[in-house]
């Protein structure tokens, strides 16, 4: 780099940061009014007029008055287009959009899940279909199943064990634990089952 390249890239800066210094907040007051109060938007269309200023030094040849009126129409009509380009387009979708949306795929997966867990529920034998239901769909305790079932709590666990065992045969692909947070009243009390 020459000597003189350095000192008019010097001189480009310096009329830069001077440009910045003496219309930057009173165009970013304009721009913020113009993008409906969005401060990001505003500091970029701040920043690209002062580029268009910086690539047209012709407008630094004309009298200091009119400096800022010449900049304030070009951010206007930056901002202008913008608009119109933001318009012409879809709307962007972020990745916090995309996290919160559910998954059409899992809810049919489940409702698969749950219809497959309720055919084998329903091929088990009535005692050990009864355990599950009070255990596992309505929420109940070991000790809640076996007062409502008019059988002892160790009844109610091992018939428990063995339906599960059971449905793990029947269903080799599901995990057998119990889902957290379900749906029972052991779950909405905050207790386990036993």
């Amino acid at each position: 780099m020459t000597t003189a390249t350095t000192t008019t890239a010097t001189t480009d800066e310096r009329t830069l940061e001077e440009l910045h210094r003496e219309h930057g907040p009173a165009l970013l007051s304009f721009l913020l009014g113009l993008t409906y109060g969005d401060r990001q938007r505003a500091e970029d269309l701040l920043q690209e007029t002062l580029v268009r200023a910086w690539q047209h030094p012709e407008a630094f040849e004309a009298p200091y008055t009119s400096m800022r009126p010449w900049l304030f129409t070009v951010g206007r009509r930056l901002a202008i287009d913008a608009r119109r380009s933001r318009m012409a387009r879809p709307a962007e979708i972020g990745d916090g959009v995309l996290s919160t949306t559910p998954d059409p795929a899992d809810a049919t997966e489940s409702a698969v899940a749950a219809l497959d867990v309720r055919a084998a529920v329903a091929g088990l034998s009535e005692a050990h279909r009864a355990v599950l239901e009070r255990i596992y769909f309505d929420g109940l305790t070991v000790s809640e199943a076996a007062e409502e079932l008019g059988i002892p709590a160790g009844t109610v666990k091992s018939r428990s064990y063995y339906a599960l065992r059971a449905l793990g045969r029947c269903l080799p692909g599901y995990s057998r634990t119990r889902p957290a947070g379900g749906r029972g009243r052991a779950a909405r009390a905050g207790r386990r089952p036993g």
